[in-house]
């Protein structure tokens, strides 16, 4: 009986030395003064995951952004690295700093969100772990398994990932924003170490400058298409945002015909928007521009043509000349 009793209790021990508990590091994206929103959002899929998570702020004098995160309710640890390795944040010089906190921590995932920093970063830290990337997420079942769309959004994929590691890009606009607020987490610094790369230098970065709200963070979205046949007259769009206190977008073929520059695309290839209010002006609806926007909880088209695929996802649909509608809607709320 003893014998049994033995042997059970030590198979007990084996079988829970081989549990892994859920540990995440998420990536901080930030300008080393103010975390990115999309960084919040991809906090909040770290807690439905589950498990410890730990924030990771890399940068140069960014002592204030670690302080932010480490308000963040639910988050357990904040490791701030100040290098000027890391000026530019640059995927080259970020991912040995990566490869060594896993290495020391054995995370379970490492998460940021599918912005232009993130899809840079994540797929060469999945490529030197040697596992499989999961892109673009805007759904977790499990913590193995995550959903995302396909087919530019024509179809739901649930995709279970059996790598020890998940390295995970999460969709901004899936997630609610947390808090930044209620958390009290310790905040450690990374040791020293050269993470300068001879693979790139930054040399500059050249920002855009705007009154208006953030793309991707927007409430409101005035978006124009080729429709508008020219650069100059987006500003009947600026008119019209200005009053509605809106971000202002375009398609694809409105960037590739030269009248914005791609900052402001939205769609598969550019940004991806769920603002409160879409309109969509002079846009047809093609298919890679709608995986962009459709999320958007109100959406209101104005496309002269009555067969535009616009008006299949449109709330409010409005058959009209544009430059005549657009004049006047903006004349109406003065």
């Amino acid at each position: 009986m003893f014998a049994a009793s033995f042997r059970l209790l030590r198979n007990a021990k084996r079988v829970n030395s081989s549990i892994r508990l859920e540990s995440t590091l998420v990536i901080a994206e930030h300008n080393n003064e103010i975390l990115s929103p999309i960084t919040c959002n991809v906090l909040s899929a770290a807690k439905q995951i589950g498990g410890d998570i730990t924030v990771l702020v890399a940068g140069t004098k960014c002592d204030t952004v670690a302080k932010a995160a480490s308000n963040a309710n639910g988050i357990n640890k904040v490791l701030l690295a100040n290098n000027e390795a890391f000026k530019g944040f640059t995927s080259e010089s970020l991912t040995p700093l990566i490869l060594a906190m896993h290495k020391q921590n054995k995370y379970t995932h490492i998460l940021a969100g599918a912005s232009a920093f993130g899809k840079s970063l994540l797929p060469r830290i999945a490529a030197k772990l040697d596992v499989s990337p999961v892109s673009d997420i805007i759904g977790i079942k499990a913590p193995d398994s995550f959903v995302r769309t396909i087919y530019a959004g024509n179809a739901i994929q649930t995709i279970k990932v059996k790598d020890n590691v998940k390295v995970v890009s999460v969709r901004g606009t899936s997630f609610e924003a947390s808090s930044l607020e209620g958390g009290n987490a310790t905040c450690e610094s990374v040791p020293s170490g050269d993470y300068k790369t001879n693979l790139v230098e930054f040399i500059k970065q050249d920002i855009s400058k705007s009154d208006r709200p953030e793309l991707t963070s927007a409430k409101v979205v005035v978006s124009g298409g080729r429709g508008l046949k020219s650069g100059e007259n987006f500003k009947l769009l600026y008119s019209l945002a200005d009053k509605l206190n809106a971000a202002v977008g375009a398609s694809r073929a409105a960037v590739d015909a030269g009248y914005v520059s791609n900052d402001l695309q939205v769609g598969q290839t550019g940004k991806i928007v769920a603002p409160d209010l879409y309109i969509a002006v002079g846009i047809s609806g093609a298919i890679q521009h709608l995986a962009g926007m459709k999320d958007s909880k109100t959406i209101v088209a104005i496309n002269k043509d009555p067969e535009a695929p616009i008006f299949q996802v449109a709330d409010y649909g409005l058959v009209a000349d544009l430059f005549k509608a657009v004049p006047t809607f903006t004349e109406k709320l003065k």
